[in-house]
């Protein structure tokens, strides 16, 4: 299964986007801010935290690019989310509900953008995701 995620404005705080499963439109997403990060970060690869200048923790959209995704259980949310493996610059990115991009901290949220700079409908949207991605092995996302 592929996931597309094409941003589609990118505000001075936040990033909106438009995601697809396998070609069809399936709901908007709410990202932080696209910064400029270096290639490759010398931390992530070896689990450490990021410490390159050009990122701003919890406030930086995770770069474009192809990502393999599983279904793993997030402590934090105590329930199973899809989770992007060897993201550059970061650790533990989830796809999840959200409403604004406070709620992010470089993860991706999704939802219905009704409202400027927010989604809604974020919880519902969500669990119909998990419920798709959940039934399948081979996941990727690719972030243009």
């Amino acid at each position: 299964m592929k996931l597309l995620l094409k941003r589609k404005f990118k505000g001075e705080t936040y990033t909106i986007g438009d995601l697809y499963i396998d070609g069809v439109w399936f709901c908007n997403t709410l990202e932080d801010t696209v910064r400029i990060l270096p290639l490759p970060c010398p931390d992530t690869p070896q689990g450490i935290g990021c410490r390159c200048k050009e990122k701003v923790y919890a406030r930086t959209a995770i770069p474009c690019g192809t990502y393999k995704i599983t279904m793993a259980h997030s402590p934090r949310f105590k329930r199973v989310l899809p989770y992007l493996h060897d993201v550059p610059h970061f650790l533990g990115v989830l796809i999840h509900s959200g409403n604004t991009d406070a709620d992010s901290a470089g993860c991706i949220l999704v939802g219905r953008n009704t409202i400027k700079g927010k989604v809604t409908e974020s919880r519902v949207t969500s669990d119909r995701l998990n419920a798709i991605l959940g039934k399948e092995k081979n996941i990727t996302i690719e972030i243009e």
